[in-house]
Protein backbone atom coordinates (compact mmCIF):
# COMPACT_ATOMS: atom_id res chain seq x y z
CA UNK A 1 0.00 0.00 0.00
CA UNK A 2 1.24 3.86 -0.62
CA UNK A 3 0.16 6.06 1.57
CA UNK A 4 0.41 9.91 1.52
CA UNK A 5 0.55 11.15 5.06
CA UNK A 6 0.28 15.02 5.36
CA UNK A 7 1.51 16.68 8.26
CA UNK A 8 4.25 14.30 8.53
CA UNK A 9 6.02 16.52 10.90
CA UNK A 10 3.55 17.56 13.14
CA UNK A 11 2.67 15.46 16.49
CA UNK A 12 0.15 13.01 15.16
CA UNK A 13 1.70 12.63 11.81
CA UNK A 14 5.03 11.77 12.77
CA UNK A 15 3.64 9.26 15.29
CA UNK A 16 1.50 7.58 12.86
CA UNK A 17 4.72 7.82 10.26
CA UNK A 18 6.59 5.90 13.05
CA UNK A 19 3.99 3.50 13.63
CA UNK A 20 3.18 2.69 9.90
CA UNK A 21 7.28 2.56 9.09
CA UNK A 22 7.89 0.15 12.02
CA UNK A 23 4.65 -2.33 11.07
CA UNK A 24 6.23 -2.51 7.26
CA UNK A 25 4.21 -3.40 4.18
CA UNK A 26 3.58 0.07 3.62
CA UNK A 27 5.86 2.77 1.36
CA UNK A 28 4.64 6.47 2.66
CA UNK A 29 5.38 9.61 1.31
CA UNK A 30 5.30 12.01 4.10
CA UNK A 31 4.15 15.99 3.31
CA UNK A 32 4.80 18.85 5.79
CA UNK A 33 5.86 22.99 5.13
CA UNK A 34 7.10 23.25 8.63
CA UNK A 35 5.75 26.42 9.47
CA UNK A 36 6.68 28.27 12.25
CA UNK A 37 3.72 28.55 14.12
CA UNK A 38 5.68 26.86 16.94
CA UNK A 39 9.44 26.34 17.41
CA UNK A 40 10.58 24.67 14.21
CA UNK A 41 13.25 22.39 15.64
CA UNK A 42 10.91 20.37 17.69
CA UNK A 43 9.20 19.60 14.15
CA UNK A 44 12.72 19.12 12.72
CA UNK A 45 13.62 16.68 15.61
CA UNK A 46 10.14 14.43 14.64
CA UNK A 47 11.36 14.09 11.20
CA UNK A 48 15.29 13.24 12.60
CA UNK A 49 13.92 10.58 15.12
CA UNK A 50 12.20 9.51 11.88
CA UNK A 51 15.54 8.96 10.21
CA UNK A 52 14.87 12.20 8.02
CA UNK A 53 17.88 13.94 8.51
CA UNK A 54 17.62 17.94 8.64
CA UNK A 55 20.18 19.09 6.50
CA UNK A 56 18.33 16.93 3.16
CA UNK A 57 15.44 18.71 3.83
CA UNK A 58 14.79 21.26 1.15
CA UNK A 59 11.18 22.69 -0.26
CA UNK A 60 9.90 20.65 -3.38
CA UNK A 61 12.94 18.25 -3.36
CA UNK A 62 12.58 14.20 -1.98
CA UNK A 63 14.48 13.18 1.47
CA UNK A 64 14.32 9.19 1.79
CA UNK A 65 14.70 8.30 5.49
CA UNK A 66 17.59 6.88 6.67
CA UNK A 67 16.36 4.39 8.79
CA UNK A 68 13.03 3.36 7.11
CA UNK A 69 13.83 3.09 3.19
CA UNK A 70 9.96 2.85 2.97
CA UNK A 71 9.93 6.55 4.15
CA UNK A 72 9.95 9.39 1.96
CA UNK A 73 9.51 13.49 3.09
CA UNK A 74 8.90 16.36 1.05
CA UNK A 75 8.94 19.84 2.22
CA UNK A 76 5.79 22.06 0.79
CA UNK A 77 2.32 23.68 1.12
CA UNK A 78 -1.12 21.75 0.34
CA UNK A 79 -2.34 25.23 -0.53
CA UNK A 80 -0.11 25.35 -3.74
CA UNK A 81 -2.22 23.75 -6.13
CA UNK A 82 0.50 23.22 -8.95
CA UNK A 83 2.78 21.44 -6.61
CA UNK A 84 0.15 18.91 -5.44
CA UNK A 85 -1.16 18.02 -8.76
CA UNK A 86 2.03 17.21 -9.77
CA UNK A 87 2.51 15.21 -6.39
CA UNK A 88 -0.88 13.14 -6.53
CA UNK A 89 0.34 12.57 -10.43
CA UNK A 90 3.46 11.23 -9.74
CA UNK A 91 3.47 9.29 -6.86
CA UNK A 92 -0.06 7.48 -7.34
CA UNK A 93 -1.65 6.66 -3.83
CA UNK A 94 -4.10 4.39 -2.43
CA UNK A 95 -4.54 6.25 0.68
CA UNK A 96 -4.10 9.76 1.74
CA UNK A 97 -4.07 10.91 5.55
CA UNK A 98 -4.46 14.10 5.49
CA UNK A 99 -3.20 15.74 9.17
CA UNK A 100 -1.69 18.47 7.91
CA UNK A 101 -4.03 21.89 8.99
CA UNK A 102 -3.21 24.89 10.64
CA UNK A 103 -4.07 24.14 14.16
CA UNK A 104 -5.40 25.62 17.56
CA UNK A 105 -8.42 27.64 18.73
CA UNK A 106 -6.92 30.90 20.08
CA UNK A 107 -4.35 31.54 17.68
CA UNK A 108 -7.41 31.20 14.99
CA UNK A 109 -8.62 34.67 16.64
CA UNK A 110 -5.76 36.91 15.64
CA UNK A 111 -4.97 35.00 12.81
CA UNK A 112 -7.89 33.84 10.84
CA UNK A 113 -6.43 34.09 7.17
CA UNK A 114 -3.54 31.70 7.88
CA UNK A 115 -6.69 28.68 8.54
CA UNK A 116 -8.48 29.31 5.80
CA UNK A 117 -5.22 29.36 3.18
CA UNK A 118 -3.89 26.02 4.81
CA UNK A 119 -7.40 24.31 6.38
CA UNK A 120 -9.68 25.18 3.31
CA UNK A 121 -7.77 25.93 0.07
CA UNK A 122 -5.01 23.52 0.93
CA UNK A 123 -8.10 20.35 2.08
CA UNK A 124 -9.32 21.40 -1.24
CA UNK A 125 -6.11 20.31 -3.12
CA UNK A 126 -6.41 16.90 -1.15
CA UNK A 127 -9.12 16.01 -2.43
CA UNK A 128 -8.69 16.94 -5.66
CA UNK A 129 -5.68 15.12 -5.82
CA UNK A 130 -7.85 12.08 -4.55
CA UNK A 131 -10.80 12.53 -7.29
CA UNK A 132 -8.37 13.28 -10.03
CA UNK A 133 -5.88 9.95 -9.19
CA UNK A 134 -8.80 7.49 -8.15
CA UNK A 135 -7.24 7.11 -4.63
CA UNK A 136 -9.41 4.41 -2.74
CA UNK A 137 -9.47 5.83 0.51
CA UNK A 138 -8.89 9.53 2.20
CA UNK A 139 -8.86 9.64 5.64
CA UNK A 140 -8.83 13.49 7.41
CA UNK A 141 -8.35 15.21 10.89
CA UNK A 142 -11.58 16.77 11.97
CA UNK A 143 -11.78 18.03 15.21
CA UNK A 144 -14.13 17.58 18.88
CA UNK A 145 -14.20 21.13 18.70
CA UNK A 146 -16.87 20.84 16.02
CA UNK A 147 -19.22 20.75 18.76
CA UNK A 148 -19.00 23.94 19.26
CA UNK A 149 -22.19 24.89 21.79
CA UNK A 150 -23.88 21.58 21.96
CA UNK A 151 -24.17 20.79 25.23
CA UNK A 152 -25.00 17.34 25.11
CA UNK A 153 -22.79 14.97 26.27
CA UNK A 154 -21.25 12.55 25.24
CA UNK A 155 -20.96 13.78 22.03
CA UNK A 156 -22.11 11.87 19.49
CA UNK A 157 -21.00 11.79 15.24
CA UNK A 158 -25.08 11.81 15.32
CA UNK A 159 -25.92 14.59 16.63
CA UNK A 160 -26.24 18.09 14.86
CA UNK A 161 -22.94 20.55 14.79
CA UNK A 162 -24.34 23.73 13.52
CA UNK A 163 -22.33 26.19 16.54
CA UNK A 164 -18.71 26.19 16.40
CA UNK A 165 -17.48 28.39 18.65
CA UNK A 166 -13.95 29.57 16.82
CA UNK A 167 -13.07 29.65 13.28
CA UNK A 168 -10.71 26.89 13.84
CA UNK A 169 -13.78 24.54 14.15
CA UNK A 170 -15.71 26.39 11.50
CA UNK A 171 -12.63 25.25 8.95
CA UNK A 172 -13.09 21.64 10.54
CA UNK A 173 -16.42 21.55 10.35
CA UNK A 174 -16.17 23.09 6.42
CA UNK A 175 -13.76 20.09 5.70
CA UNK A 176 -16.60 17.85 6.64
CA UNK A 177 -18.81 19.06 4.09
CA UNK A 178 -16.42 19.75 1.50
CA UNK A 179 -15.26 15.41 2.11
CA UNK A 180 -18.89 14.72 1.91
CA UNK A 181 -19.94 16.55 -1.41
CA UNK A 182 -16.94 14.81 -3.11
CA UNK A 183 -17.63 11.46 -1.67
CA UNK A 184 -21.68 12.15 -3.08
CA UNK A 185 -20.50 14.32 -6.56
CA UNK A 186 -17.23 11.59 -7.22
CA UNK A 187 -17.56 8.08 -5.01
CA UNK A 188 -14.56 8.85 -3.40
CA UNK A 189 -14.54 7.27 0.08
CA UNK A 190 -13.77 9.61 3.08
CA UNK A 191 -13.96 9.14 6.78
CA UNK A 192 -13.14 12.12 9.02
CA UNK A 193 -11.66 11.80 12.56
CA UNK A 194 -12.75 14.18 14.77
CA UNK A 195 -9.76 14.05 17.45
CA UNK A 196 -10.27 14.96 21.46
CA UNK A 197 -7.39 17.05 23.60
CA UNK A 198 -4.56 14.27 21.88
CA UNK A 199 -1.35 14.09 24.22
CA UNK A 200 2.25 12.14 24.76
CA UNK A 201 5.51 12.42 23.95
CA UNK A 202 6.73 14.99 21.35
CA UNK A 203 3.47 16.93 21.94
CA UNK A 204 2.35 20.56 21.03
CA UNK A 205 3.63 23.25 22.86
CA UNK A 206 0.83 25.02 22.59
CA UNK A 207 -1.12 22.47 23.94
CA UNK A 208 -1.73 22.35 27.87
CA UNK A 209 0.62 19.20 28.73
CA UNK A 210 3.05 21.29 26.97
CA UNK A 211 2.49 24.10 28.59
CA UNK A 212 1.71 23.11 32.20
CA UNK A 213 4.94 20.48 32.40
CA UNK A 214 7.08 23.75 31.26
CA UNK A 215 6.22 25.86 33.58
CA UNK A 216 5.86 23.26 36.35
CA UNK A 217 9.43 22.29 35.94
CA UNK A 218 10.36 26.00 35.45
CA UNK A 219 8.60 27.16 38.53
CA UNK A 220 6.59 29.11 36.65
CA UNK A 221 2.33 29.30 37.32
CA UNK A 222 0.36 27.73 35.33
CA UNK A 223 -2.60 29.57 33.85
CA UNK A 224 -5.98 27.57 34.90
CA UNK A 225 -9.04 28.63 32.74
CA UNK A 226 -13.00 29.00 34.13
CA UNK A 227 -10.97 28.79 37.23
CA UNK A 228 -10.16 24.60 36.86
CA UNK A 229 -14.25 24.18 35.80
CA UNK A 230 -13.91 22.36 32.91
CA UNK A 231 -13.55 19.19 31.67
CA UNK A 232 -11.48 17.17 28.87
CA UNK A 233 -11.17 13.71 27.12
CA UNK A 234 -7.16 13.52 27.25
CA UNK A 235 -6.42 10.79 24.93
CA UNK A 236 -2.82 9.50 24.33
CA UNK A 237 -0.81 9.43 21.22
CA UNK A 238 -0.95 6.01 21.10
CA UNK A 239 -4.80 5.03 21.32
CA UNK A 240 -4.66 7.92 18.59
CA UNK A 241 -2.49 5.97 16.03
CA UNK A 242 -4.17 2.66 17.05
CA UNK A 243 -7.40 4.08 16.05
CA UNK A 244 -6.04 5.96 12.62
CA UNK A 245 -4.59 2.41 11.62
CA UNK A 246 -7.38 0.35 12.00
CA UNK A 247 -9.14 2.73 9.66
CA UNK A 248 -6.63 2.07 6.44
CA UNK A 249 -8.72 -0.78 4.78
CA UNK A 250 -12.27 0.17 6.09
CA UNK A 251 -13.01 2.01 3.13
CA UNK A 252 -16.85 3.29 4.10
CA UNK A 253 -19.53 2.51 2.12
CA UNK A 254 -22.95 4.11 1.79
CA UNK A 255 -25.83 4.07 4.49
CA UNK A 256 -28.48 1.49 2.72
CA UNK A 257 -30.89 2.69 5.31
CA UNK A 258 -30.21 6.25 4.81
CA UNK A 259 -33.57 8.52 5.37
CA UNK A 260 -33.66 11.81 4.09
CA UNK A 261 -36.32 12.92 6.69
CA UNK A 262 -34.24 12.25 9.40
CA UNK A 263 -30.40 12.66 8.06
CA UNK A 264 -27.59 11.34 9.80
CA UNK A 265 -24.69 13.50 10.32
CA UNK A 266 -22.71 10.72 10.17
CA UNK A 267 -23.78 8.98 7.64
CA UNK A 268 -24.89 9.62 3.85
CA UNK A 269 -25.88 7.07 0.93
CA UNK A 270 -22.27 8.19 -0.52
CA UNK A 271 -19.13 6.20 0.42
CA UNK A 272 -18.65 8.65 3.67
CA UNK A 273 -18.13 8.39 7.55
CA UNK A 274 -17.62 10.33 10.60
CA UNK A 275 -15.93 8.99 13.30
CA UNK A 276 -15.08 10.37 17.22
CA UNK A 277 -12.08 9.23 18.48
CA UNK A 278 -11.35 9.88 22.48
CA UNK A 279 -10.93 7.99 25.33
CA UNK A 280 -14.01 8.70 26.65
CA UNK A 281 -13.63 9.35 29.86
CA UNK A 282 -13.23 12.72 30.50
CA UNK A 283 -11.14 14.27 33.53
CA UNK A 284 -12.06 17.51 35.57
CA UNK A 285 -9.24 20.18 34.98
CA UNK A 286 -7.72 20.17 38.41
CA UNK A 287 -7.67 16.49 38.85
CA UNK A 288 -5.53 16.45 35.31
CA UNK A 289 -2.88 19.24 36.74
CA UNK A 290 -2.80 16.63 40.24
CA UNK A 291 -1.90 13.93 37.76
CA UNK A 292 1.17 16.37 36.03
CA UNK A 293 1.76 17.23 40.13
CA UNK A 294 2.57 13.83 41.08
CA UNK A 295 4.76 13.25 37.70
CA UNK A 296 6.68 16.01 38.00
CA UNK A 297 7.06 15.83 42.09
CA UNK A 298 6.18 19.56 42.30
CA UNK A 299 3.20 21.32 43.30
CA UNK A 300 2.16 23.77 40.57
CA UNK A 301 1.95 27.57 40.99
CA UNK A 302 -2.07 28.26 39.92
CA UNK A 303 -3.21 31.67 38.70
CA UNK A 304 -7.19 31.28 38.29
CA UNK A 305 -8.68 33.12 35.12
CA UNK A 306 -11.68 33.13 32.97
CA UNK A 307 -12.55 30.96 30.05
CA UNK A 308 -11.04 32.26 26.97
CA UNK A 309 -13.05 33.01 23.78
CA UNK A 310 -13.41 30.24 21.52
CA UNK A 311 -13.36 27.30 24.71
CA UNK A 312 -16.12 24.96 25.49
CA UNK A 313 -16.54 24.03 28.83
CA UNK A 314 -16.80 20.21 28.23
CA UNK A 315 -15.58 18.10 25.84
CA UNK A 316 -16.75 13.76 26.05
CA UNK A 317 -16.05 11.49 22.99
CA UNK A 318 -18.69 8.78 22.19
CA UNK A 319 -16.55 6.58 20.34
CA UNK A 320 -18.34 3.43 20.25
CA UNK A 321 -18.75 3.70 16.77
CA UNK A 322 -15.37 3.40 16.25
CA UNK A 323 -14.88 0.54 18.49
CA UNK A 324 -17.78 -1.32 15.98
CA UNK A 325 -16.24 -0.87 13.04
CA UNK A 326 -12.46 -1.25 14.45
CA UNK A 327 -12.53 -2.74 18.05
CA UNK A 328 -10.97 0.97 18.97
CA UNK A 329 -10.83 0.74 22.85
CA UNK A 330 -7.93 3.29 24.29
CA UNK A 331 -5.39 1.37 26.77
CA UNK A 332 -3.72 4.25 28.12
CA UNK A 333 -4.53 5.43 31.43
CA UNK A 334 -4.23 9.32 32.15
CA UNK A 335 -1.56 9.09 35.24
CA UNK A 336 0.39 6.38 33.03
CA UNK A 337 -0.12 8.69 29.97
CA UNK A 338 1.42 11.69 31.80
CA UNK A 339 3.94 10.10 33.69
CA UNK A 340 5.07 8.77 30.08
CA UNK A 341 5.17 12.69 28.40
CA UNK A 342 6.90 14.00 31.67
CA UNK A 343 9.34 11.56 30.84
CA UNK A 344 9.99 12.42 27.20
CA UNK A 345 10.07 15.94 28.39
CA UNK A 346 12.72 15.88 30.87
CA UNK A 347 15.25 13.84 28.64
CA UNK A 348 14.44 16.15 25.38
CA UNK A 349 14.89 19.56 26.91
CA UNK A 350 17.59 18.01 29.24
CA UNK A 351 16.45 18.85 32.50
Amino acid sequence: MKILVTGAAGFIGAALCRRLVAEGGCEIVGVDNLNDYYATELKYDRLANLGIVRESVEWYKFTRSETYPALRFIRMNLEDTQAMQMLFANEAFEVVVNLAAQAGVRYSIQNPHSYIASNIDGFINILEGCRNHRVEHLIYASSSSVYGLNGKVPFSEHDAIAHPVSLYAATKKSNELMAHAYSRLYDLPTTGLRFFTVYGPWGRPDMSPFLFVDAILHDRPIKVFNHGDMWRDFTYIDDIVEGITGLLNRIPEGNSAWDEINPDPATSPAPYRIYNIGNQQPTRLMDYIACIERATGRTAKKEFLPMQPGDVYRTCADSSELTVATGFKPATPLQEGIDRTVEWFKSYYHL
